[in-house]
């Protein structure tokens, strides 16, 4: 029952800090720093709980021929073949230690941000991980339905809530966007359910099931679409985009950290367990238009961002920059591509959060977010520029980081599928570079013309920032645990597809791969 306690005790404990909150023993800010010191603990026991599972380095559990390191299944509603069905291999065991790390990070992080119904606040922050975290385990497409709306309604009101000026139409959009694609998926999940019941005669959400289900070419592309709206949306991809800037800029610092972190990561998630290997030769077909809109967001993202004077919507369009490698990479689908996109992922989610973590205290300070206004901010505040300059770096890609580890790896991968998309690709890493330098630049260096005299980071942030910096490192200096963690799980997605590689047949530009 370990993944049960993993996937709800930050419920749980966003319950209590809900009561704690606004019926606790004491008055007042008191109450406040129950809840955050209940969310705090209930993410601590859960970090506990993930790592012990990835300690033991077990892989006892078989299921559908593949190696599994924990399974939890329960009879939920069985006339209609529900079963309330749990599994963690490598690749989701690292999501979830993602999940847990970053949710950390996020309550430490509004620990003085949030001063209004602070025990709303964390119950809906501590929901909306507990969505996430059963998206990276339910193996029951019913069950992961249900997880992926959780995540909906409590990040609604994260932004809604304690948002920034334009807080209600970007929850609004945000909420039109995933409610939409969710519903679109849904349908493509009764489809594959109602015709594996109609081959079979068994009538099953179950997604070890599902896996082979004989469906006619056109009709298996058609379900493809309807989760690719879901994944895409949620990725996002271009052109499915346009809700993140505005959720991002609007958003509370914690907001942004699990949007950019792990929201987006539910995507990608969603495209290697369920997409690819549910429809194999479907995504085969699509497996170009897929790349080329990878291609499109590396490039479109990284020029956007450079055009950006908000800071927040700036860093907002550098993961549709670097999440277009993770498009890129599923729908390569070959050994060094998969393994480039489960790094690019958590080397993403800690890089990006870091710098939305640094945008927030810095908001907090100055109350703006234009970047015209700042300047000269280094010799004020000199932890909180290197800190910043490191997560820059980072984030376009040095190598001795985990970023470069992950994007060379998509790229290598993509250059056995074809090499004008790797070079292609490759550009957006010297983007990458002009827009981090430049905003190093803007918000650092030259005249402090409005005469800024902040405080620097103190202990509570320099301590979370020394945390990501050195995971950050640790995958860029010896990404192998981690390899070794999710390999078992992607060689089985690719037996899933009956392939070696969903790319080794596709063709691109022509040209047979």
């Amino acid at each position: 029952m370990i993944l049960f306690w993993i996937v709800f005790i930050p419920l749980a404990g966003g319950l209590l800090a809900w009561v704690a909150g606004t019926r606790g023993p004491y008055a007042g800010r008191k109450n406040e720093l129950i809840a955050r010191w209940i969310s705090l603990i209930a993410l601590a026991v859960d970090l506990v709980l993930v790592v012990c599972l990835w300690l033991s380095g077990s892989h006892a559990v078989s299921i559908a021929g593949g190696a599994w390191i924990a399974e939890v299944s329960r009879s939920w509603l069985p006339a209609l073949g529900i079963s309330f069905h749990l599994a963690m291999d490598g690749i989701s065991l690292l999501l979830v230690l993602l999940t847990v790390f970053l949710g950390i990070a996020a309550v430490i992080s509004s620990w003085t941000e949030i001063d209004g119904q602070v025990g709303f606040f964390h119950f809906n922050l501590m929901a909306t991980l507990t969505g996430i975290i059963g998206v990276f385990v339910a193996v029951d497409l019913f069950l992961f339905y249900f997880f992926w709306e959780l995540m909906l309604v409590p990040m609604y009101f994260l932004i809604a809530l304690w948002g920034h000026e334009r807080r209600i139409y970007a929850a609004v959009k945000f909420f039109i966007f995933t409610q939409l694609s969710g519903l679109l998926m849904l349908a493509s999940i009764l489809g594959l359910y109602f015709i594996h019941g109609r081959e079979t005669g068994i009538y099953t959400f179950d997604y070890f099931k599902l896996l082979g289900t004989p469906l006619e070419s056109g009709m298996a592309l058609f379900l493809l679409l309807g989760f690719l709206a879901a994944f895409l949306v949620k990725l996002p991809a271009v052109p499915f985009h346009t809700w993140l800037p505005d959720a991002h800029t609007e958003a509370p610092t914690a907001g942004s950290v699990i949007l950019a972190g792990l929201l987006l990561k539910t995507g990608g998630y969603g495209l290697l367990r369920f997409a690819v290997p549910l429809f194999p030769g479907a995504a085969k077909e699509l497996a170009p238009l897929a790349m080329t809109l990878g291609i499109i967001g590396i490039l479109y993202g990284a020029v956007l961002a450079f055009a950006q004077s908000d800071l927040k919507r700036l860093v907002a369009y550098t993961s549709v920059s670097h999440m277009g490698f993770v498009l890129l990479g599923v729908f390569a689908w070959n050994e060094k591509a998969l393994q480039g996109v489960v790094i690019q992922m958590l080397c993403h989610g800690i890089s990006t959060g870091a710098l939305f973590i640094l945008a927030g205290a810095l908001q907090e300070r100055i109350h703006t977010r234009e970047m015209p206004r700042m300047g000269g901010l280094w010799a004020v505040a000199p932890r909180m520029g290197g800190v910043w300059l490191f997560f820059a770096l980072a984030s376009l890609g040095l190598p001795g980081m985990g970023n470069f580890i992950g994007e060379f790896l998509v790229l290598l991968g993509t250059y056995q599928v074809s090499v004008v998309m790797a070079v292609l690709a490759a550009l957006g890493l010297v983007l990458s570079t002009v827009y981090a330098v430049w905003m190093v630049q803007k918000v650092f260096f030259g005249a402090n013309q409005e005469g800024w005299r902040i405080p620097d980071l103190e202990t509570r942030e320099i301590t979370v920032m020394a945390f990501m910096i050195a995971m950050i490192l640790w995958l860029g200096l010896y990404p192998q645990p981690y390899l070794d963690t999710a390999r078992d799980g992607l060689l089985s997605l690719q037996k899933m597809t009956g392939a070696a590689s969903a790319g080794s047949s596709i063709k691109i530009f022509g040209r047979q791969q």
